[in-house]
C-alpha cells in the first residue's frame, strides 16, 4: 500500500529531525566540554567587566572625595595634609584625577615661588597620553607661563601653535594660548601678528573682564581697533535678536 503525500511529508520530517538529533549528539559528544567552557568563559569576562567597572566608579568617587579634601585643607592652610592627599591621588588615581592632583601640586610650587618644579609637574601632565586633551593643553598653556621667562619667544610661539590654529577658537584654551603667543610676537618686534592676535582675543564673548581689558588695550596699541570691532559684533547680534523678536509679534498681531 503506498503512502500518501501527507504520509511522505511526515515521514521525511521525522528522518530529517532523527539526523539533526544525531548531529547534534555527535557534536556535543566531541566538543559538548568546549562549548560549555567557552560560555562559561564568556560568562566570567562579562561578570568581571562588570565588577571592574563598578570598582572603577567607586575608586572615582573615594578619588574626587579625596581631592575635594585636598583643596579644603588648603584653604584651611593645612599645606602639608593637603600635600600628602595629593600625592597620594597622583601617585594612584585615574588619568583625570591623576592630572588634577598634579596640576594642583604644580600651583602649590609655583605659590611658593619653585616655578622650575611647577613646570616640570605640569610638564608630565602635558605628556601623559592617558589624560585628556583638553587637560594636556591647559597643562602645557600652565608649563609655558611658568617658563615663559627662561624660554625664547620662538619657542613658546611653537608651542602654542596647535591651540592658536584650532579650527573652533571660541572652544578649548584660545585666549589664553594666543595671549602668551602674542606676547611672544610683541617681544620679537612681529607687531601687526602680535595686535591680530589680541584683537581676536579681544573680540571672543566668553574671555574674562580683565583679559579683555588687556587684549583691547594692547591691540589699540598696535593698531588694532578691538573696540570698534565688539561694538559692531554687539550691534549686529543684537538685530540678529531683534530679528526673531519681530517676527513673533507681526504673527500674533496678525
Amino acid at each position: 500500500m503506498a503512502l500518501s503525500p501527507t504520509n511522505d511529508a511526515a515521514l521525511l520530517q521525522e528522518v530529517d529531525e532523527a539526523v539533526r538529533k544525531d548531529r547534534l549528539d555527535t557534536i556535543m559528544q566531541r566538543y559538548g566540554r568546549w562549548i560549555i567552557g567557552g560560555v562559561l568563559v564568556v560568562l566570567l569576562a562579562f561578570g568581571g567587566y562588570l565588577y571592574w567597572n563598578h570598582r572603577q566608579d567607586v575608586a572615582r568617587g573615594e578619588q574626587a572625595e579625596q581631592l575635594v579634601a585636598a583643596l579644603d585643607k588648603l584653604q584651611t592652610n593645612q599645606p602639608r595634609a593637603a600635600a600628602s592627599e595629593l600625592e597620594k591621588i597622583a601617585a594612584e588615581g585615574t588619568p583625570a584625577y591623576r592630572a588634577a592632583a598634579m596640576m594642583q601640586q604644580a600651583n602649590i610650587k609655583a605659590d611658593a615661588g619653585d616655578l622650575k618644579a611647577a613646570a616640570a609637574l605640569m610638564a608630565k601632565v602635558a605628556a601623559d597620553a592617558e589624560v585628556d586633551q583638553s587637560l594636556r593643553d591647559l597643562a602645557l598653556i600652565r608649563q609655558t607661563a611658568f617658563e615663559y621667562d627662561t624660554l625664547k619667544p620662538e619657542a613658546v610661539i611653537a608651542r602654542m601653535k596647535p591651540m592658536v590654529d584650532a579650527k573652533d577658537p571660541a572652544s578649548s584654551w584660545f585666549a589664553s594660548a594666543a595671549e602668551l603667543s602674542a606676547s611672544a610676537h610683541y617681544q620679537l618686534g612681529q607687531f601687526d601678528q602680535a595686535g591680530a592676535l589680541y584683537g581676536r582675543i579681544a573680540q571672543l564673548p566668553n574671555v574674562t573682564k580683565s583679559l579683555q581689558s588687556r587684549s583691547v588695550q594692547m591691540a589699540g596699541m598696535l593698531g588694532v581697533d578691538a573696540v570698534a570691532d565688539r561694538a559692531a559684533e554687539s550691534v549686529a547680534a543684537e538685530q540678529k535678536g531683534a530679528a526673531p523678536a519681530a517676527a513673533d509679534k507681526t504673527e500674533e498681531a496678525n
